[in-house]
């Protein structure tokens, strides 16, 4: 019993922290509810927690990547499910290792929550958000015209996370900038056009057309 209470010392300076990040987020959540109370919009926010789901994300990629097979696609296609791939590990570990408690306010109504998913630390739904902003923005820039639709609703995820009192305002925060720096990351490990084709080869039994790997 001791040996595990010795775990979960924290910090003076790291307690200070939280608990200043846990009266903010009070403050925040009923302020915004003045002006649109929580439970006029909860269905719209577990809409928004689905839409950026790791599950959902990752199930939909892959059905993605199946259905539309094109040589065009399948470098973008590989290197964003390489960085849901590096967001998903990292939240987890992150969230085993710092295993924060969610806000009390929070209701145990979470979409397929599952492992350290129940841990607050930080903000799988805010980093993934902040990743796929990045990925359509920086690396896959799609059309500016659809940069304020994929912005407005990487913010609408990230902030209807805190008031769904799902999350603190600091483990959204942290969210964000993890996002951001998987974005970062896979920058440096972006996939050329032929690594790629050849781990689609690899994958599957459809053979796309691309040098030595077409069959």
């Amino acid at each position: 019993m001791e040996k595990t209470a010795s775990k979960r010392n924290v910090p003076p300076i790291i307690r200070k922290i939280l608990d200043i990040d846990v009266k903010l987020t009070e403050k925040f959540v009923l302020w915004a509810n003045q002006f649109v109370p929580l439970r006029s919009l909860r269905t719209h926010y577990k809409i928004l927690e689905i839409s950026c789901h790791g599950i959902a994300w990752f199930a939909c990629w892959i059905a993605f990547m199946w259905v539309y097979t094109s040589k065009s696609l399948v470098q973008m296609q590989i290197n964003m499910l390489l960085g849901l791939i590096i967001d998903i590990v990292l939240i987890a570990v992150i969230k085993a290792y710092t295993r924060r408690r969610r806000p009390p306010a929070n209701k145990n109504d979470s979409f397929a929550e599952m492992g350290p998913d129940k841990f607050s630390f930080p903000s799988g739904h805010a980093s993934r958000a902040a990743y796929v902003a990045y990925f359509f923005c920086n690396l896959y820039p799609l059309p500016i015209i659809f940069w304020l639709p994929v912005l407005s609703w990487a913010t609408s995820v990230s902030l209807s996370r805190v008031l769904l009192n799902r999350h603190h305002v600091l483990d959204v925060i942290v969210g964000v900038l993890l996002g951001i720096l998987e974005g970062i990351l896979l920058g440096f490990l972006w996939l050329d056009q032929e690594t790629a084709l050849w781990m689609w080869n690899s994958l599957t039994d459809e053979k796309l057309q691309g040098g030595e790997f077409h069959v």
